[in-house]
């Protein structure tokens, strides 16, 4: 009954009307994406760089965080020393152990075969434009375990109203959403399951600057909520969304507000024969 359900809200959704009506136009490409940049998974709105993003490569690359500007072009390259990429998946900025001060979190959460007893989240101080490269020393590393058992994870969001820390799973017919209470502390962060949601294929998911809306990808498909109350993200992922225009993309696994409202940018890897380069793309609030 809910796979029925979950096929008549896609449907519903891409009736002519509610087209008409929906909250961001199809994306428009700002510009091609480097080719360092091959295997991009995870974006998030830089607070320090206004303007800029910030995004990491996947599993097996260099453990580096890139800053772009909104043309995809590589500003700042941040190399994590000591670090490992096993399998990087998404990036996010939120609250951290000083109160004053914004922090990157770089989510080593996949896992294909759910093989892995723990995720890795790594976690510095959000840093500031200053040179085309720079070594990151100082860094927090954080281990994370789902209470429910191994899953692979691409998604990763914090609440900025609440500071909760939510993942979804990626691989199940119906995925799995969990939450971690801040303050992000301990020997291991402990992941629990809150509720199951009809979706599949789970690669990316955000919270907007503001608190007020939340969006969520797998390969075909962005769902969107608008939440005006402030309420649990768990409550509010139970609702119907809205499905939003989207542009296909090879291997889409990004997504992220813009810090000043305008709308959201999806990223995606690069460099295929049948779709060519890779765009950062802009999607504008109507």
């Amino acid at each position: 009954m809910k796979y029925f359900a979950f096929v008549f809200l896609i449907l519903w959704s891409c009736t002519p009307s509610e087209k008409d009506n929906k909250p961001f136009d199809f994306g428009k490409p700002t510009g091609t994406v480097e080719s360092r940049l091959w295997e991009a998974s995870g974006l998030a709105a830089s607070i320090k760089n206004p303007g800029l993003l910030w995004t990491i490569n996947d599993s097996g690359n260099p453990a580096e965080v890139y800053l772009i500007d909104t043309t995809a072009q590589i500003k700042m390259v941040c190399r994590l020393m000591n670090a490992e990429n096993r399998d990087w998946e998404d990036i996010v900025i939120g609250p951290g152990p000083d109160s004053t001060k914004n922090y990157i979190y770089v989510a080593d959460i996949g896992d294909n075969r759910a093989v892995y007893p723990t995720k890795i989240l790594y976690r510095f101080e959000e840093p500031v434009f200053t040179d085309t490269a720079i070594k990151i020393i100082n860094f927090d590393t954080l281990y994370l375990k789902l209470d429910d058992g191994t899953r692979d994870t691409e998604a990763i969001m914090i609440d900025p109203l609440q500071k909760g820390m939510y993942l979804l799973s990626k691989r199940e017919d119906s995925v799995h959403f969990y939450k971690v209470n801040y303050p992000y502390e301990g020997d291991t962060l402990n992941a629990r399951y809150r509720v199951t949601l009809p979706y599949h294929n789970i690669n990316a998911a955000e919270i907007s600057p503001d608190g007020t809306e939340v969006a969520i990808k797998d390969y075909d498909h962005i769902y969107y909520w608008k939440r005006p109350d402030g309420g649990p993200i768990s409550k509010l992922l139970q609702t119907p969304p809205i499905v939003l225009n989207y542009n296909p993309e090879q291997h889409g696994e990004s997504i992220t507000f813009s810090r000043s409202g305008s709308g959201f940018f999806t990223l995606s890897e690069t460099e295929t024969k049948e779709h060519g380069p890779a765009k950062l793309l802009f999607y504008r609030r109507r």
